[in-house]
């Protein structure tokens, strides 16, 4: 679950940003309340208001997109 999903020449980013609502985080590692989801490859994540929001949809498993 914690392998590094990003290219080896790919940069790491700035700051932490949720991938709903574009939140930014304070750190450039995410909050212990901030949810981390691969798609399609990528890690994405979000932050503890569109978690607790989208809960259902994240624990059927549903894609971001879908929800």
């Amino acid at each position: 679950m914690d392998e590094d999903t990003r290219n080896p020449g790919e940069p790491a980013a700035e700051n932490v940003v949720c991938a709903r609502c574009g939140t930014v985080a304070d750190s450039r590692t995410p909050p212990p309340t901030w949810l981390c989801s691969v798609e399609n490859g990528a890690r994405q994540y979000f932050c503890e208001d569109c978690a607790r929001t989208h809960i259902r949809a994240i624990e059927s498993r549903l894609d971001s997109s879908w929800w």
